[in-house]
């Protein structure tokens, strides 16, 4: 069935126009693919006016209102509000009725209602929308239902945060924060932006997972683009001619740009924090003389003389969610000096205090905590998504956790998309079924081992694996057979 025959009063939307825009800032910003069939039925059934509850229920509760919520929530709302150009120091949150009237005024919205939605056809293939500028001034409702979960809410694992932030003051400083997806490294580092900030410090933050593929061929095209994203992030143009020569070599070239043009030219320290690092990983043109000029960058800053005071203005933040699988001289590696940070999952002193923090502690006392944890173990974002459903939804938490581990649960979207890239790769399926169906720890090859815990589906116990959470062993043991 056409998803506008389920909902017929989206039919006076675009559709068409808005989802190939949605799908072309998937893959620009996250390299993402098109919007699922069933997506298209959420975003279908939101600019009809439908509450997830009711989406659900048109659908038959082929899935629950928690798995509409975390998948919009994931895979449609960010790039609606690309789609809005929305401004994220605006506000953290819009309401989809917000988004209705700004979509409208944007002119994605039909003039006429289309006689037969039956008729209106769904794009299959990807197409380039150009968005249209718009005041985004409009008060603020009061929708429950809104396009990200409170990014405010931050709870911290002592004493992480304290040492992260000394850090970062002092001179020459090198941060390495390592997690598996999905455990806070990005939140982590945006404290440590602000507070770089509240400093007096300049910040640039680079996330390679936004890197164009073509950028990530070459090590000189590479270098380039770094060079003037933080140019532009000092409100500098970039002027690469004046001191690039390729002469001298790439990582020299690029040394000496940051020197002389960036770092000389500046009174405080600069910032500058690269996000998702381990997408260089598989850069065999890049990653190896990267991480030697990051290196050499580090230790210059440790000379006394005129050029290692220049080099002390530089601070590094390194982030990434595994620890550095391809082979490195020690000597040429970034990954074996400055601060290590590995996040750990929260103990249940933080999950009380996220509970508190979500207004959810009367439903959740250290019982119930410890029920909850027994599934899903500290993981951030595991946990956020139970206690935040537990509040939105009209939902015991016993029945929530029965549920979690199931198609109708309110990871099922989360699960299925872990499920869609272990059943990509056969030899990560075979080792994952191992590691859920075995009654001990199972030692598997270190490659994979590192793919699996990259994932968050790991525990690495010397050298053994455990499923990370009782949440992905019942779902995984059930669907990898």
């Amino acid at each position: 069935m056409n998803p506008l025959e389920l909902f017929p009063e989206a039919a006076n939307w675009k559709i068409t126009e808005l989802i190939n825009g949605i799908n072309n800032f998937r893959e620009k910003f996250d390299h993402k693919g098109e919007l699922s069939e069933m997506h298209k039925y959420y975003l279908c059934g939101k600019l009809a006016g439908y509450p997830n509850k009711d989406i659900a229920q048109k659908l038959n509760s082929s899935v629950n209102e928690g798995a509409i919520k975390t998948a919009c929530s994931t895979e449609i709302n960010p790039y609606v509000k690309e789609l809005l150009e929305y401004p994220d120091d605006l506000e953290k949150t819009m309401s989809w009725q917000r988004a209705c009237v700004l979509l409208e005024k944007a002119g994605y919205k039909n003039s006429e209602f289309p006689s037969d939605s039956k008729n209106v056809s769904l794009p299959k293939n990807k197409k380039e929308v150009e968005t249209t500028d718009f005041n985004t001034d409009y008060e603020l409702d009061n929708s429950d239902e809104y396009f990200s979960t409170d990014t405010n809410i931050y709870v911290e694992r002592p004493p992480i945060e304290e040492k992260c932030l000394k850090a970062i003051l002092q001179p020459g400083a090198l941060i390495r924060i390592k997690a598996p997806q999905k455990m806070g490294k990005t939140l982590l580092l945006e404290k440590m932006l602000d507070y770089a900030r509240e400093q007096g410090y300049q910040t640039a933050k680079l996330d390679l997972n936004l890197a164009d593929k073509s950028v990530l061929t070459d090590l000189k095209s590479f270098l380039q683009c770094l060079c003037s994203y933080v140019a532009n992030s000092l409100e500098k143009e970039p002027n690469l001619d004046d001191y690039w020569q390729d002469g001298s070599g790439l990582n020299i070239s690029c040394t000496t740009y940051f020197q002389k043009y960036l770092l000389a030219k500046i009174d405080n320290p600069l910032v500058l924090a690269i996000d998702n690092f381990e997408r260089l990983f598989t850069c065999e043109n890049i990653f190896s003389d990267f991480c030697l000029l990051l290196r050499s960058w580090y230790e210059t800053a440790k000379q006394r003389d005129r050029m290692g005071k220049i080099w002390q203005k530089l601070r590094l933040v390194v982030v990434n969610s595994t620890e550095v699988y391809p082979n490195l001289d020690i000597n040429r590696s970034p990954f074996n000096v400055g601060l290590a940070i590995d996040l750990p999952e929260f103990n249940q002193s933080q999950v009380e205090e996220m509970a508190i923090k979500y207004q959810s502690d009367s439903q959740l006392g250290e019982q119930e905590i410890s029920k909850l944890m027994a599934l899903v173990g500290g993981h951030p974002y595991l946990v956020e998504e139970v206690i935040s459903n537990l509040k939105s939804q009209e939902i015991a938490l016993e029945s929530l956790l029965n549920l979690a581990p199931t198609s109708q649960g309110i990871f099922s979207y989360h699960l299925g998309e872990i499920l869609e890239i272990l059943q990509a790769d056969s030899q990560l399926e075979v080792a994952y079924k191992q590691v859920v169906t075995a009654s001990e720890p199972v030692q598997l090859n270190p490659k994979i081992t590192f793919k699996l815990h990259s994932l968050g589906l790991v525990k690495i116990i010397g050298n053994d694996c455990v499923s990370s959470c009782d949440l992905y062993r019942q779902y995984f043991s059930v669907f990898l057979n």
